[in-house]
């Protein structure tokens, strides 16, 4: 099925199914190049375009008569190259890509099965693409379906029993590692998301009352531990010593190279380190001391529980949810493209008919008008409606029986 004019509707980009957390990070586009690349399809002439960067996957989705234009702008504002693309993408069209976006935003391909943080990035993603006017109608109504698919989900389903996200996973793993885990010194360098999230859940799942949040943005530490108060401040400038001081650290810095290098870490101290970031922000040669031991991603996002196997058993009731929604969007989507041709037809026909019925009264005496009105009527309205099935039925060239259309009812 066709997007708009000769143009397919493409997803494309790489995510934890066939990238590691290495080549992720090559594929990371910052917000700032976010604004970029939309900018720069916007003056490329593409009609829609949205794109979404997280520690788990990179992917555009837009409009294109072939794919490789929306990977030159992923290429163009990444570290990755065409050739490392080709050997952990991921390209969908049309329908394809219809029903990835949407088992994304109801959770069926989270890395960690029925995680709903992508609801909340798809949602900045759209909003970001809308302030830079490179939606349209089609992209709208989708994602609105999307979201509404992934609502119900949410709450008519089980997919997102219990709490299982990166975040949850690295206090997990401290909880199932440490056995004293709860007297051990624990410092969160990064006050993103992720590192609000760990934050909440060390305070959730843990008594350790020895945590230390250390923040670029002195301002944020502050607001954010007003309501947190459990948890101690430090400054940037004692990095250094908090690290010297930990157990465990716990890295969710923003930046594109490591902000922990092998200069802040003591040779001969027994260390844990959770690298929660994407691209990663711990130097890997960290793990050349050997009291230190560097977790990262891909190796929390391993860890399960007992809410997975709950989950596992949602998924048909979660795709049937899907189905409904998908439907929905391609009715709607049906609708707007066959609308205007049927229009024609039927106004085209009502022609035929009036003159027709003009040319009978002249012909036949005692002609009934109003049975002939009735008959023919019936007609063309069969007659529609069979054209609407026929453009409905997948096997159907769209573009080809429109065109067939037009030629003979609109000439």
């Amino acid at each position: 099925m066709k997007a708009l004019g000769q143009e397919h509707f493409y997803n494309i980009g790489v995510s934890y199914k066939k990238a590691d957390a290495e080549m992720r990070g090559k594929f990371s586009v910052s917000k700032e190049n976010q604004v970029e690349l939309l900018k720069s399809a916007k003056e490329k002439g593409v009609s829609g375009i949205f794109i979404i960067s997280t520690c788990n996957r990179t992917e555009i989705f837009g409009f294109a008569n072939r794919p490789c234009l929306l990977i030159e702008l992923l290429c163009d504002f990444s570290e990755g190259t065409a050739k490392e693309f080709d050997n952990i993408c991921n390209i969908n069209k049309d329908q394809e890509a219809i029903t990835h976006l949407f088992r994304m935003g109801t959770g069926l391909d989270s890395q960690i099965l029925g995680d709903y943080e992508i609801v909340g990035q798809l949602r900045q993603s759209f909003k970001m693409a809308k302030a830079q006017k490179t939606t349209n109608a089609y992209l709208e109504r989708l994602l609105n379906c999307v979201l509404q698919a992934s609502k119900k989900v949410k709450n008519e389903t089980k997919l997102s029993s219990g709490t299982t996200s990166v975040s949850y996973a690295a206090v997990q793993y401290i909880i199932k590692n440490l056995p004293d885990y709860n007297s051990k010194n624990i410092l969160v360098f990064g006050l993103g998301k992720m590192g609000k999230h760990t934050c909440k859940n060390l305070a959730e799942y843990t008594q350790n009352k020895s945590v230390c949040l250390i923040n670029r943005t002195e301002e944020k530490t502050t607001e954010f531990i007003k309501e947190h108060n459990s948890i101690r401040k430090s400054l940037i400038e004692n990095l250094a010593e908090e690290v010297e001081n930990t157990d465990v650290l716990i890295v969710s810095t923003g930046s594109d190279k490591p902000t922990i290098t092998k200069e802040h870490i003591s040779k001969n101290r027994e260390l844990l380190i959770l690298d929660l970031s994407m691209p990663e922000n711990v130097a890997k040669d960290v793990t050349d001391y050997s009291d230190v031991s560097l977790v990262n991603v891909d190796e929390l996002s391993k860890i399960t529980d007992e809410t997975l196997a709950v989950r596992l058993q949602e998924i048909p009731t979660a795709e049937a949810i899907i189905e409904i929604h998908k439907s929905e969007f391609n009715d709607w989507l049906n609708h707007r493209r066959f609308t205007p041709a049927i229009a024609a037809l039927k106004k085209s026909l009502e022609t035929i008919k009036k003159d027709e019925i003009n040319f009978q009264k002249k012909k036949i005496s005692n002609f009934d008008e109003d049975q002939a009105e009735i008959l023919t009527s019936r007609f063309i309205q069969k007659i529609t409606t069979q054209f609407v099935k026929h453009l409905k039925d997948e096997e159907t060239s769209v573009t080809e029986s429109l065109d067939v259309i037009q030629k003979v009812f609109q000439s």
